[in-house]
């Protein structure tokens, strides 16, 4: 007859070998129903779905020609150009070295990448479709007569000289990024993005809380923008007052601004990953466009002022609108009335 101390010995190593075995069947099931791999067809194995961010498609935008293809006899004047491109300040800005006739911007403030940055206002199309009538004027523009729109609004500063050595190095720069470009031709990236209409006005207030949390760090409380070592120029431009871009620049109109900063701010921004939503964009640009900076005579502008941009700020206008509608919205009425 066995002892009572057997007996429970027996009926231990019974129990240890069934809770091993139950936590064996357990984990082959466990690895059964979610490690084997699952046939397509079956209809009662589960379906495990991961959450897996959608990928955006590849678009081949734009890229500008490579340095080494420059022509030797064209290399320095196209150098020139890029060089005045990116640093317009240091040469023709306040205490310009070449001249003294702009704000302390460079033309890269609002071309990024010196003219070559997709969606970033780059110079793609420009020796593609110069010269050409612009509704603006009402007139047909050379390149040097659209630079120059560019240092009287945008630069805030005087006419360059047609024939100076400066003015033709960025002509030279131009038509070189545009090698390969048929006439008539529009690359895809160039320009901005137009964004969706809000189907309210652009909110000044939403806008500045946008600017507090995303781009006083760079262009500084008031707007001011932050100085480059040397004084000549800016590290990141002021976005308004003195130094700023005028009243008649292409940015002064709130959806070239909104589609600016959709595709490329803050810093490391693109087309394809923004970082600000479109009501972000279209609001930090109506505070932006909303704060006092240089005005500039505007009444040779739009000899046809049916053919204005609906965002165009300043009167009169052929639809009936007002001011204050076309400089901050809601934008879709006045696109419906146009289209009827």
């Amino acid at each position: 007859m066995k002892s009572p101390e057997r007996i429970l010995l027996t009926l231990t190593k019974v129990m240890v070998t069934a809770i091993a075995l139950t936590v064996f069947v357990v984990i082959a099931l466990v690895w059964v129903l979610w490690f084997e791999p699952q046939s397509s067809s079956s209809a009662t194995t589960p379906n495990l779905a991961v959450n897996v961010a959608p990928v955006k498609p590849v678009i081949d935008y734009w890229q500008a020609p490579v340095i080494s293809s420059i022509p030797e006899e064209d290399k320095e004047m196209v150098l020139y150009g890029k060089d005045l491109i990116a640093n317009t300040a240091h040469f023709l800005g306040p205490n310009g070295t070449v001249a003294q006739m702009s704000n302390g911007m460079n033309c890269q403030n609002c071309h990024l990448d010196a003219g070559t940055k997709a969606f970033g206002n780059n110079y793609s199309g420009v020796s593609s479709n110069y010269p050409k009538v612009r509704a603006r004027s009402g007139k047909e523009e050379s390149i040097e007569k659209r630079i120059n729109d560019c240092f009287e609004r945008s630069l805030n500063g005087d006419k360059l000289p047609e024939e100076s050595k400066e003015m033709q190095a960025m002509v030279a720069y131009m038509k070189w990024l545009g090698t390969g470009v048929e006439k008539g031709e529009s690359p895809t990236g160039v320009g901005l993005p137009q964004l969706p209409y809000l189907d309210r006005p652009a909110d000044m207030v939403k806008g500045q809380q946008v600017y507090v949390t995303q781009c006083v760090v760079c262009h500084g409380e008031n707007g001011e923008g932050v100085k480059s070592a040397d004084g000549r120029t800016y590290t990141y431009p002021p976005l308004w007052g003195e130094h700023s871009y005028n009243s008649g620049a292409g940015l002064y109109r709130i959806s070239r601004f909104a589609g600016y900063v959709k595709a490329n701010m803050p810093l490391g921004a693109t087309i394809d990953f923004p970082i600000l939503t479109d009501e972000q964009a279209w609001d930090v640009a109506a505070y932006v466009n909303s704060q006092i900076r240089p005005e500039k005579d505007l009444s040779a502008d739009w000899p046809d002022i049916s053919k204005k941009p609906i965002d165009h700020p300043f009167g009169p206008y052929s639809d009936g609108f007002t001011e204050i509608q076309h400089k901050y919205g809601p934008f879709k009425p006045i696109v419906e009335a146009r289209n009827k």
